[in-house]
């Protein structure tokens, strides 16, 4: 039986290796959706932007929220905050919702023993950054309009998305597998990402949160990156660099981990599909 490799190494060389091959999949599945469409891509475009407005209407208007710990500013800064949190998980959810279904909805690709079924959570979470970027665009936009300014600090965005991808293609993988012998699996995710919505700040910061449910806060995952990312694109502060170096080893070995068990886990699944 056709063994396979495990390695850190051999999980980062596997991306590398199949670059060109994830891209075109991954360019083919987000065509792919709105094949057939009057406004095609743009519909890319426009789910963002009208999500925003209503957010901006709904909280700012009817509600007149403010964001705690915020000064005072104009009426759209609570949505502004709000879409910061609700693209990271928007990634973070669309990536492992569709994990469990990946292996057993592309069967053909099980049978051909050359191709690299590893790549298919890279396709998966392809398609969520595209639209990810999309909406960030649409925020900065935002930004532009309402503040007349975007913080420099959002140049450093993308390093705080590296490591949430890190441990998202983790679960990804371990997921993937784990729907091939576990039916059950791909209904029980769609409930348990929509209470991380909810245990995220993402409709509020965590420091709003009473002192004894905190820790149940600070154990998602979700919490200190969305944090984090709202500080650089909204609010212009720097990360903590300390914390965000931590957080990225640990989502380094959760892909990892995940990996390993996607590669270990394989070779039983022409058995069962």
């Amino acid at each position: 039986m056709q063994r396979f490799p495990t390695s850190p190494i051999e999980m980062v060389m596997s991306v590398w290796r199949n670059r060109s091959l994830t891209f075109q999949m991954t360019k083919r599945e987000v065509l792919g959706r709105y094949r057939g469409s009057m406004l095609g891509l743009g519909w890319s475009l426009f789910h963002p932007l009208v999500m925003l407005m209503i957010y901006t209407f709904v909280f700012s208007v009817v509600f007149r929220a403010r964001w705690p710990g915020m000064p005072e500013g104009s009426m759209t800064d609570f949505a502004l905050a709000l879409f910061v949190g609700m693209i990271l998980h928007g990634i973070f959810a669309e990536c492992v919702n569709r994990a469990p279904n990946l292996i057993l909805s592309n069967v053909n690709y099980v049978k051909k023993v050359v191709f690299p079924l590893e790549i298919l959570p890279w396709v998966a979470m392809g398609s969520a950054v595209f639209h990810g970027l999309i909406s960030l665009i649409v925020l900065l936009a935002a930004l532009w309009v309402t503040h007349a300014a975007i913080p420099w600090t959002v140049v450093l965005f993308p390093l705080i998305l590296f490591p949430l991808l890190c441990s998202t293609i983790g679960f990804a993988w371990f997921l993937s597998s784990l729907g091939v012998y576990v039916r059950d699996i791909g209904q029980a995710i769609g409930i348990i990402t929509t209470i991380l919505l909810f245990l995220s700040p993402v409709f509020y910061p965590s420091s709003a949160v009473p002192d004894g449910f905190r820790p149940l806060i600070y154990v998602n995952p979700l919490t200190f990156i969305i944090e984090q990312a709202r500080d650089v694109v909204f609010l212009g502060k720097p990360p903590y660099w300390t914390w965000l170096m931590v957080y990225g080893f640990c989502s380094f070995l959760i892909a990892w981990a995940g990996f390993a068990w996607f590669q270990k886990t394989r070779k039983g699944f022409a058995d069962v599909v």
